[in-house]
């Protein structure tokens, strides 16, 4: 089975901050997970480089938008390296294919009369990059309806895309597919919107000096979001639709924030329609992370850098946290004192501990060696039962609920290593015992590692599972230790933290 998923590309007006993280990490589970299911997966991500937005950053540092737009998607990329994010495709709005595709979507919709020139009058946002219909106003002022700065009214030459044609057949399509927009209250929202009538969008900005510029005689750049869109049928190698890459179309599930739901269950799919596309599977809008009911942004003055966190408490200590926190597609309160019950609790005691006092016991009482003897195989009909919980969970994009389930393993071993006590001499099942909690520390390395693949990784290692004979596939599921084989030194995994 072939499985395509895909983030937003970021804009690079500003540094990675934990929402970008959040949304990537979480992709990122996902394709793993998938992989290890044996599904043929491929995950794009990437950067939105165009914009009045960037030319003003750049301006401000004396430097190009070219050269600017280089140097923060090389912080985006190292963000997502020291995050262990497996992307397949990291694609960059200012490459030649994107402006290849972008200029034949536009060129495609001009033939068919789905684009048309006139004018606009409105106001429009510069931090947002969009025309405001419904503005607030302070003083007199008007003001942003989403990120509330200052807006200026513009009138200008423009070509549109006739989105108010597609209503009707967005209408149509979402009554037939509403498993499209997810979480279910998003599908109201987006239904709710499409009702109040949809109208005609400007898709060139003259305001926008940096940017790709439409295929007509003006050559006007075309609106960023446009742009930005487009890039998930570059991805695959449009406007070649022959290419081996092209079989993963369309996304099987698009990964986006809240904040953009419009541009994507609207705009994008209206844009597909026209192409006449097939509509992606699923887009699902997760929450943002606040503070005080706040939401964490650089603007607002309470933004967190992911690097500090993964800097304390490691890179699976963080993605552990952000997965296993909240219910994906809501809203989540973050705070430092949270973050750290978690991870001692989770990490530090469940995981840690449970792995550290079973391989002391084993290195003390049986040479580092695999005791000779079969385990209970309530440890294994529990990792069959769990396998398919946690895949009904990945399948809604539950990762806490995948992870809850998980931890029902580390649950129930530490459980039993205390009620069995193998550190007692006179324990004739000792073996029994430790040969138990090896197979569930074996079957909870399997289970995480879509979501904590350092530490799975060290688990292996410390079981003594070469890198050759590693599981990347459940179906493994059911394989055993050898009994006599010899494991690797021990190490600590999560160190507790004082707060």
């Amino acid at each position: 089975m072939k499985f395509y998923i895909t983030t937003p590309i970021y804009y690079v007006n500003a540094l990675p901050h934990i929402g970008h993280s959040y949304t990537t990490v979480a992709a990122d589970c996902l394709a793993r997970y998938r992989r290890m299911k044996g599904d043929e997966t491929f995950f794009l991500t990437g950067t939105d480089e165009h914009g009045d937005k960037i030319a003003r950053a750049a301006e401000k540092q004396g430097i190009s938008p070219e050269t600017f737009a280089d140097q923060m998607a090389a912080h985006y990329q190292q963000m997502w390296n020291k995050l262990n994010i497996s992307y397949d495709r990291f694609i960059r709005t200012t490459e030649s294919a994107h402006k290849k595709a972008v200029q034949a979507v536009f060129s495609k919709l001009l033939e068919k009369g789905d684009i048309y020139q006139g004018e606009y009058t409105g106001l429009y946002c510069i931090h947002c990059e969009t025309f405001i219909q419904n503005p607030e106003e302070e003083h007199g002022n008007p003001l942003c309806s989403d990120c509330h700065r200052p807006i200026q009214k513009i009138s200008e030459k423009s070509y549109f895309f006739k989105l108010s044609k597609y209503q009707k057949p967005l209408e149509d399509w979402l009554k037939d597919h509403p498993d499209m927009v997810e979480p279910d209250f998003r599908l109201g929202e987006v239904k709710n919107f499409i009702s109040k009538g949809l109208i005609d969008l400007s898709v060139t900005r003259q305001v926008a000096g940096w940017g790709i510029q439409s295929p007509t005689p003006e050559k006007f750049p075309i609106y960023v979001w446009i742009d930005a869109l487009v890039n998930y049928l570059t991805g695959i190698g449009y406007p070649e639709t022959d290419n081996e890459k092209w079989s993963f179309w369309p996304p099987d599930i698009q990964l986006i924030g809240k904040d953009i739901l419009r541009f994507h269950d609207i705009i994008w799919p209206a844009l597909l329609l026209a192409l006449e596309l097939p509509l992606p599977k699923k887009i699902f809008a997760h929450g943002w992370w606040v503070i005080n009911k706040e939401k964490i942004s650089k603007s607002k003055g309470n933004a967190i850098n992911p690097m500090d966190l993964i800097d304390m408490y490691g890179v699976d200590g963080f993605r552990y946290f952000i997965m296993r926190e909240i219910p994906f597609g809501l809203d989540g309160e973050y705070s430092e004192t949270r973050f750290i019950q978690r991870y001692n609790s989770d990490l530090v005691n469940d995981l840690g501990n449970l792995i550290n006092r079973t391989l002391h016991l084993v290195e003390k009482d049986h040479h580092n060696r695999v005791p000779s003897a079969s385990p209970d195989q309530t440890i294994i009909e529990m990792a069959n039962t769990i396998l398919h919980t946690v895949d009904s969970a990945m399948e809604r994009l539950a990762f806490r609920d995948a992870l809850q389930e998980i931890w029902t393993i580390a649950g129930w071993l530490n459980k039993y290593i205390d009620t069995k006590k193998p550190w007692d001499p006179n324990n004739t099942d000792r073996k029994e015992v430790l040969a138990t909690c090896l197979e569930g520390i074996r079957v909870l390395a399997l289970f995480i590692a879509p979501f904590l693949p350092s530490t799975a990784e060290k688990i292996w290692e410390m079981l003594g599972i070469s890198k050759e004979s590693r599981p990347f596939s459940f179906k493994m599921i059911s394989e055993r230790l050898t009994e006599g084989a010899p494991l690797s030194q021990r190490s600590i995994l999560f160190r507790r933290i004082k707060q």
